[in-house]
């Protein structure tokens, strides 16, 4: 009964409101046809005509018509700046709060059936800072104050707490608006439009969001530095904790536009990228690519040989290499564009303090006004009965443990079917080892598309690897791993146990506990990469949402910037266009989405394919499996995602890369000069394979004809 009466009286007032056509008198010359009708009116009734507006303003804000704005200058016209401002303040509280009761009663129900588990978060929000947040949006005139009095009324807030943060926070806005409106009231020609003190308000019109904003910012810090002290003056204006890839880059950025910034690693400089992962890894694999290309030598009409592969000497290789590039993130380098860079663990004190604990021993303070937390990341050891003393390996700890073995170990187990685990289990199985790689989920490369999927398992079954999709590992003892699949157990016996089931962001040690910024599975940031503390910043593994070093490397620019700049101008992190490479043979390399997320996302789209085995230069060097796919709207060119499967995938990806930051469609990419033969051809030959899909059949019909007359 509650829903139909309130579903009737706006009816009732929205009918009113288009046959009286009351719109008419809701505009700028409405405004100046009632002033002038209504003064002498107003002068002898006042009670009668402030009700009247008054419940008029009521009535057109809960109802959500359009026009409460236009009444507001009308109120500055009528009643002038005092009295108006009073009127207005209370009726559009008042109409706001109807209009947000309606909202509740009639819709909330419904909705909550149907998004509860999405609006939870939203609501558990609300419940902690619900009062701040509609303030925020209140302060602010560009927000659509009737979308704001609906949508709060799908939330749990409370009702006296939305109508009183309204009215506070609708003030300044009306002020100014009401302000406005007593200046149109003065305007008797054209000339008037001109005058210093209309003009006056109208820029008061524009400038009150920045106004807002500042008022905003300036409560929000207030807020989150309470009960803190910050210092008059700093020894830096920036300290970055982690060398790794993000930290590097920011600290050089920093140094670069002559900040004085510190830069604090406990470990290697270089981070997990240079030591533990991307370049050892991709070192090991050119080793064991060699030692497959000398097995298969037939494929290239020379007589195969079965490769000695002498361990020591493959894992020291891959350690001459870190050291080779070692010098690029060394100290010495950095401290020769002007870091600072002290080794030692960092903690932070408060926003504007980090203690290091010297590896040398003692400690040292050092006030700051910025911090960008860069800690990376590290391996996941997943709760799996008798793990603890299964002496498992990483990605960080097996290097160390390969350069103590003469021979490549016999039996390896690899747990996890990621991009890790379907590296180095295809690397050792080439190298000697036994591979067997148990994977969880239904398929390797869990986020890839199955076609893509199916190839990578293959080619790791054609390089010797083992690969049990559909199995959980249960149990590990005495050398052997369990895992339960479709058919039972299986028991994996091994020599090295690796654990390649993911990386989490190192969280712990930072002091961030204790400062309450909040940490789930990352540290939460906002979308210029601020932690709930406007000066401190992280980028990286640690931040997410992806672990990619040319991501690290992405975000710290605009951690670095947004931290030195940010009181001129601050910049959102863009993640629209997110390479990623899986340097299996063959690589596998993709930019946007496939087909799997765009079907998860309700995104329409065609799919354009080559295939390798077409082209010219693949065969040559028998490098045919594999193909591109891209993804574009039906009918148009513009690209979706491209996925790439082959030898130099990752190479051939950029030019897509390239293409969709830049937003070039696959006809530029068809009227782009390839060298020929080239791998990149491919892309080429794919974006023609789209514009075949794609002809005019028509228009050709119509010029074959053309063709036939001119032929006669």
């Amino acid at each position: 009964m509650k829903k139909i009466v309130i579903l009737a009286a706006l009816a009732a007032l929205i009918a009113a409101y288009f046959f009286f056509d009351l719109g008419a008198y809701l505009t700028l010359d409405g405004i100046k046809q009632v002033s002038d009708d209504a003064s002498a009116f107003y002068d002898e009734n006042p009670a009668l005509v402030l009700g009247v507006f008054f419940a008029a303003y009521v009535a057109v804000t809960a109802a959500s018509l359009p026009g409460a704005a236009i009444m507001t200058l009308a109120a500055g016209a009528l009643f002038g700046l005092v009295t108006g401002t009073i009127l207005v303040s209370f009726a559009s509280t008042l109409g706001a709060t109807l209009a947000f009761l309606s909202s509740r009663y009639v819709l909330r129900d419904t909705i909550e059936s149907k998004f509860g588990e999405r609006l939870k978060a939203i609501n558990n929000g609300l419940e902690r800072d619900g009062a701040f947040y509609l303030f925020t949006i209140r302060m602010i005139p560009l927000f659509p104050f009737f979308v704001v009095n609906l949508v709060m009324g799908l939330t749990r807030i409370k009702t006296w707490t939305f109508a009183w943060v309204s009215q506070a926070g609708m003030l300044l806005g009306t002020i100014v608006y009401v302000n406005a409106g007593t200046q149109l009231a003065q305007i008797d020609s054209l000339s008037g439009i001109a005058s210093p003190a209309v003009i006056g308000s109208f820029v008061l019109l524009g400038i009150v969001p920045w106004i807002a904003k500042g008022i905003i910012g300036l409560m929000k810090r207030r807020k989150v530095y309470a009960g803190y002290t910050k210092p008059k003056s700093f020894d830096r204006n920036m300290v970055v904790i982690g060398a790794g890839s993000a930290g590097l880059v920011s600290a050089y950025i920093a140094a670069t536009v002559k900040a004085k910034v510190t830069l604090v690693e406990a470990n290697e400089m270089g981070g997990d990228c240079l030591n533990t992962g991307c370049v050892p890894s991709k070192a090991l694999i050119k080793s064991a690519k060699v030692a497959a290309m000398m097995e298969h030598a037939d494929r290239y009409g020379i007589t195969p040989v079965k490769p000695e592969v002498p361990f020591r000497q493959t894992i020291a290789r891959v350690m001459e290499i870190i050291k080779t590039i070692e010098p690029h993130d060394s100290v010495e380098r950095y401290e020769g564009l002007g870091v600072d860079v002290i080794k030692g663990y960092a903690t932070i004190i408060d926003p504007w303090t980090v203690e290091i604990a010297l590896n040398d021993g003692g400690t040292q303070r050092l006030t700051t006004r910025s911090i960008v937390i860069a800690s990376g990341a590290e391996p996941v050891v997943p709760p799996i009965e008798g793990v603890e003393s299964s002496g498992y390996l990483t990605s960080e700890t097996m290097w160390d443990a390969f350069s103590q073995m003469d021979k490549a170990p016999a039996r390896v187990a690899v747990l996890g079917g990621g991009p890790i685990g379907c590296e180095i289990s295809q690397a050792l199985s080439r190298l000697g080892s036994q591979v067997t790689q148990v994977e969880m989920g239904e398929q390797l490369l869990g986020r890839e598309d199955e076609d893509v999927a199916e190839i990578a398992k293959s080619s790791l079954e054609a390089s010797g690897v083992k690969v049990l999709t559909g199995h959980k590992a249960v149990r590990l003892a005495d050398k052997v791993l369990t895992a339960e699949g479709p058919e039972g157990s299986v028991d994996i016996p091994y020599d090295a146990l690796i654990l390649a089931v993911g990386r989490k962001a190192r969280l712990k040690g930072f002091g961030l506990e204790k400062l309450g910024v909040d940490t789930d599975k990352t540290v939460n940031t906002d979308e210029f990469l601020a932690t709930k503390f406007p000066n401190i910043f992280a980028a990286g593994d640690v931040a997410g949402p992806y672990q990619f070093t040319h991501t690290a490397s992405h975000q710290a620019w605009y951690a670095s910037v947004n931290a030195l700049f940010g009181q001129f101008k601050k910049f959102k992190a863009d993640y629209r266009v997110i390479p990623a490479v899986t340097f299996t043979d063959p690589e596998i390399a993709r930019v946007g989405l496939n087909e799997t997320e765009a079907r998860d996302e309700g995104i329409e789209f065609e799919v354009t394919t080559y295939g390798l085995d077409d082209l010219d230069r693949a065969i040559a060097e028998s490098e045919t499996k594999g193909f591109v796919k891209v993804l574009t709207p039906p009918g148009k060119d513009t690209i979706l995602g491209a996925t790439i499967v082959g030898s130099h995938a990752g190479e051939l990806l950029a030019e897509y890369t390239l293409a969709m930051k830049h937003k070039l469609g696959l006809n530029k990419i068809l009227g782009t000069i390839h060298p020929y033969p080239t791998m990149a051809e491919a892309n080429k030959f794919a974006a023609g394979n789209w514009k075949k899909a794609n002809k005019p059949e028509k228009l050709l019909e119509w010029v074959e004809k053309y063709h036939g007359w001119r032929r006669g």
